[in-house]
C-alpha cells in the first residue's frame, strides 16, 4: 500500500482534518472553511482521498453528499501518542467493545508495498547469516538460538510483570537456577516461553498455515503449570489502563478467533499475517490469561514458517509496547504498533545470526 499523507499538498491537508474535526460535512462547509478556491478544485480535491481512500462518501447527489473519514485511513493514520495518553483513560473517546469490523480491514495493504521491499532486503541478511552457519558453524547456530529463546523469553515475561532480569532468565534457562526471592510462577512463564519457542524451531511448518487448534496449542503450552484454564473463557475480563472490554461470550471468541485464523490466511505477505495475528488474539484476549504471551508466539511462529526472521523485543520499551496496544484496543489504529513492529524486525535481523 502506497497510500499516505504525503500524497496530499498542503489544502488536502486541511480538508482532511477539518472533515476528521467535524465528522461528517457537506461540499459546500468544506468550500466555505477553505475558502478562496471554487468548488471544482475542491470536488478534485475530495476524488483524490476518496481514490485512497482516506474518506467515503455519503448521499446520491447534490445537498445530500456528505464526506466522512473512512475506516481504513482511521485504522493507519499517525496519532500522536504522548497527547493521547495524556488524557486520562476514563475521558478518551474510545470503542469500549469489540469491533468485529475491523477485520473488513485487515489485509496486505496494512504494511505498505515500499515497507515490505524494506523488510525483505532486511530478512536477506538473516537468511544469508543463519545459512551460512548452518554450514559452517552448527554450534555457533545452537548458541544463536539459544540467546534469541534467552531474550525473548525475558523480555515477553517482563512485559506481562515478571521481574526476572536477563542474567537471572539465562541462568534459569540454561543451569535452571531459580532466581532467590522470586515467585515460582515468574520461572514458570519463562519456562514455558523456551517450551513454545522449541515447539515451533521443532515444527517449522507448523504455522504456515494459521488456525485455531494451533492458537490454542501454544497457549497450552504457555499456561502449562499456571491454574490457567486451556480453552476459550465464557466470562468478561477487564484490562488495566483502559475502559475496553472484549468479548465475554464463548462462542463469539470461537467464531471470532476462526474469523481471524481465516482472515490470516487470506493475506500473502508474512509480515502482514505476523501483524495481524499478534494485534488481533491481544484484541480478542480469548483465554483467561496469557493472551499477549500467545501472540507474540504465535506471530513468531508465522515467521518462521516462512522463513523470516522472530523478534526478541529485546530492547522495546514495555510502556511504549503497552501504549501501542491501549490504541489498538480503543481506537482500532494499527500505527503505532507498526512501527514498533517494523523496528523490532530490525533490530532481530542486526543482532542475531550475525
Amino acid at each position: 500500500m502506497t497510500k499516505d499523507n504525503k500524497k496530499l499538498n498542503q489544502r488536502q491537508e486541511k480538508i482532511l482534518s477539518f472533515i476528521e474535526e467535524k465528522g461528517s460535512v457537506s461540499i459546500g462547509q468544506i468550500v466555505e472553511y477553505v475558502g478562496k478556491v471554487t468548488r471544482m478544485t475542491i470536488l478534485r480535491d475530495l476524488d483524490k482521498m476518496l481514490k485512497l481512500d482516506f474518506v467515503e462518501r455519503e448521499g446520491v447527489a447534490g445537498r445530500a453528499v456528505t464526506y466522512r473519514i473512512s475506516s481504513e485511513y482511521s485504522i493507519l493514520k499517525k496519532i500522536d501518542v504522548e497527547k493521547y495518553f495524556a488524557v486520562d483513560s476514563s475521558e478518551r473517546k474510545i470503542n469500549p467493545i469489540f469491533n468485529e469490523n475491523i477485520f473488513d480491514f485487515l489485509n496486505d495493504e496494512i504494511i505498505t508495498e515500499e515497507e515490505i521491499s524494506d523488510l525483505e532486503k532486511i530478512n536477506e541478511k538473516y537468511l544469508h547469516s543463519k545459512d551460512k552457519l548452518e554450514k559452517e558453524s552448527p554450534a555457533i547456530l545452537r548458541r544463536e538460538w539459544e540467546r534469541l529463546i534467552v531474550e525473548f523469553s525475558w523480555k515477553s515475561s517482563q512485559i506481562e510483570g515478571d521481574t526476572y532480569t536477563l542474567l537471572e532468565t539465562e541462568a534459569l534457562i540454561k543451569e535452571h537456577r531459580l532466581a532467590e526471592g522470586k515467585d515460582k510462577a515468574e520461572a514458570q512463564m519463562i519456562l514455558n516461553h523456551k517450551k513454545a519457542l522449541d515447539f515451533i524451531l521443532e515444527n517449522p511448518d507448523f504455522f504456515f498455515q494459521l488456525e485455531t487448534e494451533k492458537i490454542k496449542k501454544i497457549h497450552a503450552i504457555l499456561v502449562e503449570g499456571m491454574d490457567v484454564k486451556e480453552d476459550f473463557r465464557s466470562h468478561g475480563v477487564g484490562i488495566g489502563g483502559t475502559l475496553y472490554r472484549p468479548l465475554a461470550n464463548k462462542k463469539e471468541l470461537s467464531r471470532m478467533t476462526d474469523k481471524l485464523s481465516e482472515t490470516v490466511r487470506n493475506i500473502k505477505s508474512p509480515f502482514a499475517k505476523a501483524l495481524v495475528a499478534l494485534l488481533m488474539i491481544s484484541y480478542l484476549q480469548p483465554f483467561e490469561d496469557g493472551n499477549k504471551r500467545t501472540a507474540r508466539i504465535v506471530a513468531n511462529g508465522i515467521l518462521h514458517s516462512h522463513q523470516k526472521a522472530m523478534l526478541s523485543y529485546r530492547n522495546i520499551d514495555v510502556l511504549e509496547y503497552k501504549k501501542a496496544i491501549l490504541l489498538f484496543y480503543e481506537q482500532n489504529n494499527i500505527s503505532y504498533f507498526k512501527e514498533l513492529f517494523l523496528k523490532q524486525f530490525e533490530f532481530a535481523v542486526e543482532n542475531y545470526f550475525g
